[in-house]
């Protein structure tokens, strides 16, 4: 090659600007077009939008969208910016897939993102709680917290105040590193969070209530320190919400419905004592396998009320006259999860000594063989105290169902005879007031 020919090439080299990734080690996490590389966890599909290069966060329903894939170590830079005074938001690092049980946010660390004006708004509250770049664990993480500590011990408060006010840009560069992080505000490092778990995870932005607006968003990836399982986050993979945490969407609602269901942003609520029948929530859509996953909570004050009794492989304890022996038990409510389309196949939430989790229309046929019948009686009781979040992980494969209660398996692959191959599924109305949120599915 000619050394004019060599210095034409050197020239058009220089005369291509290099993007901002290649000139520095950054890629961007947002395009300026779509979200794309971002996946809505829980909320509606218009809580996170894109207008005008940035992504625009409502605020409601309170909940979080994820990146499409974990991080370990990086370095993550962001612009953003409240459109009311005390508006609350928050980006998490090392986040799970799902939020925490009974709630709309992940287990992780979240990197606050609070106007000024909070503390005004709540009588200095953020004096004591929180503050506007503070950094804390949430939902279950632990963190050990560095320079000015909250009140409480629980958190890192900044050095110095660098936050703007709204409607003012804020810049944040956080160095996510070996489970420590870094958040400088403005220019300048001011807080410091130490010995963080997980330390690998999901990064999340929050809609917590008011308009955000974030832009420029970029990561580095820094060396892996191979994390071990224990310490990071967990995936999910492959859920998608059935709840928008406003309405009714993709279930067989109609006006008469409304009388038992009701939204409370990412929670559902049914009313007690509503008489009538045909108040079961069915999705709009049939499934085969999948895993569902659905948090509840019985929330009536327990009461004694004689309920029946069981024999050790599932049948009604029946007396000399074949009545159904009764016993006093504290009573605080009764649900279920239907399945394919069947008030038969239900996994039943309920009060009894036994345990949630049975499929108590079968195990009480004494037409199935008693092998049957005991393997759809829980393992163990793992129901939470009454009031408390449970979370169901019920995985369907063919005829199959295992049921994970609060991380313990208490139906273990038990045969369902005769399930239909497909159907929709159902939230029971039993006539007590029952609590539910975060209904995620998996179709497999």
């Amino acid at each position: 090659m000619s050394p004019r020919a060599l210095l034409s090439i050197v020239v058009l080299l220089c005369a291509v600007p290099l993007r901002a990734e290649d000139a520095d080690g950054f890629t961007p996490l947002f395009n300026g077009r779509d979200l794309t590389g971002w996946v809505r966890v829980n909320g509606a599909e218009d809580t996170f939008t894109v207008r005008d290069g940035m992504i625009i966060d409502t605020g409601l329903p309170i909940g979080v969208m994820r990146s499409a894939r974990m991080y370990e170590n990086f370095v993550l830079e962001f612009d953003w910016q409240h459109m009311v005074s005390g508006g609350n938001s928050g980006c998490f690092a090392w986040s799970d897939g799902l939020p925490h049980v009974g709630g709309p946010f992940p287990r992780g660390i979240e990197v606050q993102v609070l106007d000024p004006g909070f503390g005004a708004l709540h009588k200095g509250e953020n004096e004591w709680f929180t503050c506007q770049g503070d950094l804390f664990p949430v939902q279950g993480a632990t963190m050990t917290p560095f320079g000015r500590i909250s009140k409480t011990g629980a958190r890192s408060f900044p050095i110095e105040d660098r936050t703007k006010p709204s409607p003012e840009w804020n810049h944040y560069h956080l160095v996510a590193d070996r489970g420590e992080l870094r958040l400088s505000i403005n220019g300048k490092e001011v807080t410091v969070g130490k010995d963080c778990v997980p330390r690998r995870g999901y990064l999340s932005l929050e809609a917590e209530g008011s308009e955000a607006h974030f832009k420029n968003l970029r990561i580095k990836e820094l060396p892996s320190s191979n994390t071990p399982p224990e310490q990071s986050a967990n995936a999910y993979e492959g859920f998608h919400p059935l709840f928008s945490g406003k309405d009714f969407a993709g279930w067989k609602f109609n006006d008469a419905m409304s009388a038992v269901w009701s939204a409370r942003g990412s929670h559902f609520v049914t009313k007690a004592g509503v008489p009538g029948g045909g108040f079961d929530l069915w999705s709009g859509k049939s499934y085969r396998d999948f895993v569902l996953c659905v948090d509840w909570r019985l929330t009536k004050k327990a009461e004694m009320k004689a309920l029946p009794t069981f024999t050790e492989d599932g049948l009604y304890v029946r007396d000399a006259q074949g009545e159904i022996v009764r016993k006093e038990i504290p009573d605080a409510g009764d649900s279920g999860i239907h399945l394919r389309g069947s008030p038969n196949y239900q996994v039943n939430i309920w009060s009894q000594p036994m345990g949630s989790g049975d499929i108590q229309e079968l195990h009480k046929d004494e037409k199935i063989p008693a092998e049957l019948r005991r393997a759809m009686l829980p393992k163990v009781k793992a129901d939470a105290p009454f009031g408390k979040w449970n979370r169901f992980f019920i995985t369907l494969k063919g005829d199959r169902v295992t049921v994970v209660l609060n991380d313990q398996t208490v139906i273990d692959n038990a045969q369902l005879p005769g399930i239909p191959a497909e159907g929709p599924i159902a939230l029971q109305y039993h006539g007590d007031e029952v609590e539910f949120a975060n209904v995620f599915i998996s179709e497999l």
